[in-house]
């Protein structure tokens, strides 16, 4: 599962949106995050350029744009708006992995990069887009090209937890669940849990 997707997902019973995502484990390599900080911290406008993931058009004087997270072209304002919701999005995913470097992927977007979007749209310019390219390239390869191979996706709103098995979010109604896979999944994975989580009243299966 790639984080974009958590963007959408609702929870299929009672459509609450968001969901909290608990990250186990990613099909991603430490030095792939590595990539991701070094690319960030060069700020090398040509190679995000030539990467071609991020689109700018104008028409009429108006900036429009598209990238791998807003895929249809969006006038420049309301494209930034649309991502900072993203962003917001990402507040509800709680990385359990032992990998630092995707935790620390995480924090550059909440302390780097959301204050400085945020201060883009609070002094709009769309003369100034190339100040905000390399957080837009960050962004865009921290949704698109990283995957989640196990984890956890939680409804607050009625307690339901599904399981991410092998990339794929298992979002199947009650009576389609495997309770004994399931349980095994929580018993295998209860180590990345806290008390306080596993004592809820979990739906439709608990341990």
């Amino acid at each position: 599962m790639k984080p974009w997707l958590f963007d959408i997902l609702a929870c299929p019973i009672d459509k609450h949106f968001p969901l909290e995502l608990y990250i186990f484990s990613f099909e991603n390599k430490p030095e792939d995050f590595a990539n991701f900080i070094e690319n960030f911290e060069k700020r090398d406008l040509n190679f995000i350029r030539k990467e071609a993931i991020i689109d700018i058009k104008q028409e009429d004087k108006i900036l429009f744009i598209k990238d791998n997270i807003i895929i249809e072209r969006t006038e420049l304002k309301e494209y930034i708006s649309l991502i900072l919701s993203s962003i917001n999005e990402l507040d509800h995913v709680i990385d359990k992995t032992p990998n630092k470097l995707s935790k620390k992927c995480f924090e550059i977007i909440a302390s780097i990069i959301k204050p400085k979007i945020l201060e883009y749209l609070d002094n709009f310019d769309p003369t100034n887009i190339n100040n905000i390219l390399p957080e837009l390239y960050f962004l865009n390869k921290i949704k698109l090209e990283i995957e989640i191979e196990s984890g956890l996706l939680f409804c607050k709103k009625c307690n339901r937890w599904f399981p991410i098995i092998d990339t794929i979010p298992q979002m199947l109604p009650d009576e389609f669940r495997d309770e004994e896979k399931e349980i095994y999944f929580l018993q295998t994975n209860k180590n990345l849990l806290d008390e306080k989580f596993l004592n809820q009243n979990l739906k439709p299966f608990r341990i």
